[in-house]
């Protein structure tokens, strides 16, 4: 990678500046103590549930063993971005060498592997609620660890060809992009030579894994839905509903925020919101989830009071 001050200069500088959320030293200072505390507040959520599954023996479903990945997952999909902003307020160059490219992979990678997550824990639903008799037999601990393994695999190779093209052109100008974290969309308004091909390869390809497992969940849903209404009594249409609360808020607050984001043109948000929606789906959504499951699911709520007990 080679950032050139002037298309024909050859003089390079190996970085790019994340601007991050410009502000009087003070306010960084209160920025790096506010983010602080929501990083280790959102360690200490998954983290908890993570503990809470493997120590609880009850747990030890398919259901709740997809739950703890996708806790752990979160671990690693907030520690993407937050650490680093975290330096970038407490320093005065804000310079990101080679790591804008490997968090721009990871961030990514990270984001569809949630994504294929969401979509194999609907999947779960719609075995456990559509065929309860059969659910044993059809999702086996066989069957739930090739899910988790598959989510992990497509997650990282999708973003894999894409980053390593982006890596090898040549960028232009200061180096300046006014974002916390790597975006497609500024690094590639960086380049010195537009390349209308790939381009047009990383905006098809990027969009797939949110669409295709969005798809997979409204289909998943879709059927629940039709087979929770044949329910004849109302306690067990709301028993079957309490099992998916969680799981649907969980959708509704990452995809709600990523659609909005990546719903239309980059060129349409200003860079402000760009930064706003981006910082709900990568920090404010993994530090909300665990809230959520622990609310709204009685084995989760017992199980982390016998766990914190401890």
């Amino acid at each position: 990678m080679k950032i050139s001050n002037t298309p024909n200069t050859s003089s390079t500088i190996t970085g790019f500046i994340l601007l991050g959320f410009p502000c009087p030293r003070e306010g960084q200072i209160l920025l790096f103590v506010l983010f602080s505390a929501v990083y280790l507040l959102t360690l200490m959520g998954n983290g908890s549930i993570i503990c809470a599954v493997c120590w609880d023996q009850r747990l030890h479903t398919p259901m709740y063993i997809l739950l703890a990945n996708f806790f752990f997952l979160e671990i690693w999909y907030v520690t993407s971005t937050v650490p680093n902003m975290l330096a970038n307020f407490l320093s005065d160059n804000k310079l990101i060498f080679s790591g804008c490219f490997l968090q721009f992979y990871f961030f990514f990678s990270l984001g569809s592997t949630e994504c294929f997550f969401l979509a194999i824990m609907a999947f779960d639903r719609y075995l456990a609620i559509c065929w309860p008799l059969h659910y044993p037999t059809l999702m086996t601990g066989c069957l739930c660890a090739n899910l988790i393994i598959s989510c992990w695999v497509f997650g990282f190779l999708w973003f894999l060809i894409p980053i390593i093209i982006i890596s090898q052109m040549s960028f232009c100008g200061s180096g300046i992009i006014d974002h916390f974290l790597c975006d497609p969309g500024p690094l590639l308004a960086l380049t010195c030579k537009k390349a209308p091909v790939i381009e047009l390869v990383f905006s098809t390809l990027s969009p797939l894994p949110l669409i295709i497992p969005f798809l997979f969940i409204m289909g998943s849903y879709a059927l629940v839905l039709r087979a929770v209404l044949k329910v004849p009594s109302a306690a067990g249409r709301k028993k079957a509903f309490s099992t998916c609360g969680s799981h649907l808020a969980v959708v509704s607050l990452f995809y709600g925020s990523v659609l909005v984001m990546y719903g239309s043109p980059t060129s349409e948000h200003e860079a402000g919101m760009q930064k706003i929606v981006t910082l709900f789906y990568s920090v404010v959504t993994p530090l909300l989830n665990p809230v959520i499951y622990s609310l709204r699911n009685k084995d989760m709520k017992k199980a982390l009071q016998k766990f914190l007990r401890l």
